[in-house]
């Protein structure tokens, strides 16, 4: 049974006629005909007695009526909260995000697009790069902040080169140099954020087939700031993370400049809900009035 025939039976109630419900539903007599013969057949009995002037119901079409006209009253309701849920006056985001770009990007994101869109929630889960992973690859957030290339096979879409920069303690002989290669590098004390398997930093040294002597590996930006401003060691960073770090720590270029990528990925960017693209959208809208967008 099909929602059609109920509205097909329905009308044909409401008008009197068959030849009317056709005509309002825009179907052939001999269409809504067959429409309410197979509609009797499924059900068993006869819903309405035909006679010249016209037609009426039958017992059992008087008590199945009520029942039908619920089903497509529900059946209105539902098609309502669809088409709210397209206009995206409602619904829930699940976003992954990274601590760098909490810190960065998210509250100005989430404030436009709080005033556009107020009845959306957004959920979101802050976590390393494998965590992002783990959350994208079982369904546990729609979609989120990641490193590119993504050592799992998602959806993704990249917006900002973010650049890998060293940063050197305080009094360190290397600190008024313009750019550090990867040589000095060598025989620094070094520590290393550890954020999972889509690193870039770890990419990159393995690239360069650098090999340093790594002292401490630490999730946590603010405890690298310390290690570093205390002579632990050097570091080295994307530039999007070094907000409010201290004075006396210095930051040097690579002499090979490299990036984070840093984007958004899912497990299907087709099959986002609209709220969820919409929340992309503004993202995107906002990056690009804030000069952090680098891929259009």
């Amino acid at each position: 049974m099909t929602i059609s025939k109920y509205e097909i039976f329905n009308t044909i109630v409401e008008l009197g006629s068959l030849t009317k419900a056709a005509e309002k539903l825009h179907l052939t007599q001999s269409g809504v005909s067959y429409a309410i013969s197979t509609l009797e057949s499924e059900l068993g009995f006869s819903l309405l007695k035909r006679n010249r002037s016209g037609v009426s119901l039958t017992s059992n079409g008087e008590r199945i009526l009520i029942f039908i006209q619920k089903i497509l009253q529900q059946e209105e309701l539902l098609q309502q909260e669809v088409i709210s849920i397209k206009s995206l006056n409602t619904g829930t985001v699940r976003l992954g995000t990274l601590s760098s770009v909490s810190m960065q990007w998210l509250p100005g994101i989430l404030s436009q697009f709080h005033e556009a869109y107020p009845l959306i929630e957004v959920k979101t889960y802050l976590g390393c790069y494998d965590e992002m992973s783990d959350w994208i690859s079982n369904s546990t957030i729609d979609f989120g902040f990641v490193s590119l290339p993504t050592s799992k096979p998602f959806e993704v879409m990249p917006l900002k080169k973010d650049k890998l920069v060293v940063l050197l303690p305080p009094d360190h002989p290397l600190q008024h140099q313009k750019f550090i290669s990867f040589k000095q590098l060598r025989g620094e004390h070094f520590i290393m954020p550890q954020w999972g398997s889509d690193d870039n930093i770890k990419r990159l040294l393995h690239e360069n087939k650098v090999k340093l002597q790594v002292k401490y590996e630490l999730m946590e930006e603010r405890t690298i700031f310390a290690m570093v401003q205390m002579g632990l060691g050097i570091s080295i960073l994307p530039e999007l993370i070094l907000i409010n770090i201290p004075e006396d720590i210095h930051i040097v270029e690579l002499e090979k400049t490299d990036y984070r990528i840093l984007g958004l990925a899912s497990l299907s960017m087709k099959n986002i809900s609209p709220a969820g693209k919409k929340f992309i959208a503004c993202t995107r809208s906002w990056l690009r009035e804030h000069n952090f967008l680098d891929f259009e």
